[in-house]
């Protein structure tokens, strides 16, 4: 493999096939890397584009949403309600730091397939689907590596810190960026792996399957090492990354399963204990204790995130039932309730990256409301359901 430099951020590499794969590294809210890749793609003419996309985003970004057929509830019916509030902070970080540089999030790979399309260019969309990307990443964190990973990605969207282009230019310095990396993969190692590595072989063996003998990549510049490394290893002879196995989203873990019907299982025990061992009354009491303190903290959750008040009452009701069923929780609940009561609008749908920026507007905008509301009554259960075990456990005594 012959390497050479066509500019700051792109790497020309001729291997012993007969094949060229020009890569482009890119930051995805410059406008420098938005002229950087038509610069590139004139200069090189090549008969293949890969872009850094999957069909959905591609499909989002360049097609218009008919917004009515939009259904909030379908989030909560489906359990992944979890999954679009990290995908609505994605967006409201990129959407913000668009905004500081005067470059939309993502332009610069959308505008090498307009490209492609203009110049009749055959091109292929190269990345995995971002839902199994995030659903992989969730699964294979541990649950204090979840909490950081929500807490970061709150940090990131709610920070009014200002960006300039010259410090988003920076972060395609390679030296810069191998120390982001080495930062994240201590910090949040599983992470790491699912966002940087598992995606640099994914794009990596997709890159080097792609059809034609002069290739143009559009890549992230975090990604641009990682590809460089496997295709040394492609050329060796080693084979290519299996896009299913990193394509499949692990199964939740023998222990969460055990522990998500444990949990419930031996609350019921407890209290039904009390009935057999100290009467009727102490049973009662001890059920009563639970209903109650399950309620309260649901009701205060919900009070938090400025729930409809029918459905604090309703969330607060259902919470210390759905505390003892594994497979739904009060979120789920609250989140349709709250949905169904304040029916989302064609103007939520249409501010949703923006308004994700914005603390405030997570109470105004009914989708975002609809998910905090979600949130704070599902760590309202939680805290109720922590208080009350080693209290039923007392009263057992």
């Amino acid at each position: 493999m012959i390497s050479h430099k066509l500019g700051e951020h792109t790497k020309q590499l001729v291997f012993k096939n007969g094949k060229t794969i020009t890569l482009v590294g890119t930051a995805h809210v410059s406008q420098k890397s938005v002229d950087e890749v038509k610069s590139v793609i004139d200069e090189v003419k090549p008969d293949h584009i890969c872009l850094e996309l999957d069909a959905g985003r591609w499909q989002s970004k360049t097609q218009p949403q008919d917004w009515k057929n939009q259904d909030i509830r379908k989030v909560f019916k489906t359990n992944k309600a979890f999954l679009m509030i990290a995908n609505m902070a994605l967006a409201g970080y990129q959407k913000r730091m668009g905004d500081q540089t005067g470059s939309a999030p993502g332009e610069e790979i959308i505008s090498a397939g307009h490209i492609a399309e203009e110049q009749h260019i055959p091109f292929s969309l190269c990345d995995r689907e971002i839902q199994i990307t995030l659903k992989r990443a969730w699964r294979k964190s541990s649950f204090w590596n979840k909490m950081k990973l929500l807490g970061e990605l709150a940090e990131a969207v709610f920070s009014k810190e200002e960006v300039t282009p010259e410090e988003l230019e920076q972060l395609k310095n390679n030296a810069t960026m191998q120390s982001m990396l080495q930062d994240l993969a201590k910090e949040l190692p599983t992470v790491k792996q699912v966002l940087i590595d598992e995606r640099d072989q994914y794009l990596a063996t997709s890159i080097w399957n792609a059809p034609g003998t002069n290739i143009v990549a559009i890549i992230g510049a975090g990604h641009q090492n990682g590809i460089v490394k496997q295709f040394r290893a492609y050329e060796k002879g080693y084979p290519t990354a299996d896009l299913k196995s990193i394509s499949e989203v692990p199964p939740a873990s023998k222990a969460s399963k055990v522990i998500s019907f444990l949990i419930p299982a031996t609350i019921i025990a407890i209290i039904a204990w009390g009935f057999a061992r100290a009467g009727w009354q102490q049973g009662a009491k001890m059920f009563g204790y639970w209903v109650a303190v399950n309620a309260i903290f649901t009701a205060i959750g919900g009070i938090i995130g400025l729930a409809h008040p029918l459905n604090i009452v309703i969330s607060a009701l259902a919470s210390p039932f759905t505390s003892l069923n594994p497979t739904i929780g009060v979120g789920i609940v609250s989140g349709l309730v709250e949905a169904t009561l304040h029916k989302p609008k064609v103007r939520d749908f249409e501010g949703l990256a923006e308004d994700a920026t914005h603390v405030s507007a997570w109470y105004k905008n009914r989708i975002l409301h609809a998910l905090l509301v979600f949130l704070t009554c599902s760590v309202g259960s939680s805290v109720g359901t922590i208080i009350a075990f080693p209290v039923l456990l007392k009263l057992l005594g």
